[in-house]
């Protein structure tokens, strides 16, 4: 029987592997003047990469201004765009945390929307994902803020790290690309007290920075004032140290110390020269308003520690979510 000359294709469909998503986090507030312009600039950028699909989370924080009507118009025009408008003001790091739960990209990047952090920038971060990086976070090389801003901050971001039980890089905000393992670790993160970019130091992986020059705002004023500033700064400080804890400890040895050195200065002149008129009252004035401070200082750090932990356990929501807006054409 002669062999079959018939000639066989292969007829299942060729597999191709679907475009990636890359999702941007931008959580507003109070930002009408500057969004049509912010979201210009990001798409402008973003259509170069015409090998990803992208989708655009913007979180409204409880805007007080026009904002949100600013944010219908453009998921109006843009079927990409996806709002998540929040119940109140629930706070920078909070509307980080409902954009990254509502993301669905293989890869997200969180940054403002004020123009402080150029669009452009969040290209370079995509470049480093796709070389194999985990996480990269963009770090500020320079600043266009006042002095007592770039001094404050210089002297806070080094302070942490060196207090920090976590390596957390200096001078790098929440401006970030993270990977789709990376986010979905991250998710499972509930804390109340939350910084963000101190979670994402902690978590690991393979990270990587891109040196940045921070602009400065494009329109209307911060909205971190020294307030929140320090607020920011003290849920960095105790979310990812017990430092203050053991500065409480070392106060305490050295004020037993001294007292002890007082006890025998005064048992001392008590017995080997009576005849000396010692002034008592202006030493033990100034011995109780010294234990006084520690005193009160110490139960202040411990408060705020175990405000924490009470904030913790009632379980609440990090966010409440009033309504969710999908992008479509008209």
């Amino acid at each position: 029987m002669s062999a079959s000359n018939e000639i066989r294709v292969d007829t299942r469909a060729t597999s191709t592997k679907p475009r990636q998503l890359i999702s941007y986090v931008l959580p507003v507030f109070n930002e009408q003047d500057g969004l049509r312009l912010f979201h210009e600039r990001l798409t402008a950028s973003t259509d170069l990469l015409s090998r990803f699909d992208f989708e655009y989370v913007y979180v409204n924080d409880g805007s007080a201004d026009g904002s949100l009507n600013v944010l219908h118009e453009l998921a109006r025009a843009d079927e990409r765009i996806t709002v998540i408008d929040l119940s109140r003001n629930f706070g920078h790091q909070m509307a980080i945390t409902a954009g990254i739960d509502h993301a669905v990209g293989d890869a997200i990047i969180v940054m403002d929307t004020d123009l402080q952090d150029p669009p452009e920038v969040s290209i370079d971060l995509i470049a480093e994902w796709e070389s194999g990086s985990d996480i990269i976070y963009a770090q500020r090389r320079t600043r266009k803020d006042t002095l007592f801003k770039r001094l404050s901050a210089h002297l806070y971001y080094r302070l942490l790290r060196r207090f920090a039980d976590v390596d957390i890089p200096v001078d790098t905000g929440d401006f970030r690309l993270m990977d789709r393992k990376a986010a979905d670790v991250l998710r499972q993160s509930r804390e109340s007290n939350r910084f963000v970019r101190g979670l994402v130091s902690w978590m690991g992986f393979k990270q990587k920075a891109v040196p940045f020059d921070r602009d400065a705002r494009v329109a209307g004023k911060t909205n971190y004032p020294m307030a929140k500033m320090i607020g920011l700064a003290l849920d960095g400080i105790l979310s990812f140290s017990a430092v203050p804890l053991r500065i409480i400890t070392r106060l305490g040895f050295l004020t037993v110390v001294l007292s002890t050195l007082g006890i025998l200065y005064a048992v001392t002149m008590r017995v080997f020269f009576p005849q000396v008129s010692v002034p008592g009252w202006t030493l033990l004035m100034v011995v109780m308003w010294f234990l006084g401070g520690i005193q009160m200082l110490s139960l202040g750090v411990i408060g705020e520690y175990v405000g924490r932990m009470y904030k913790q356990t009632q379980d609440r929501p990090l966010y409440i979510v009033q309504d969710v807006i999908a992008g479509c054409r008209e």
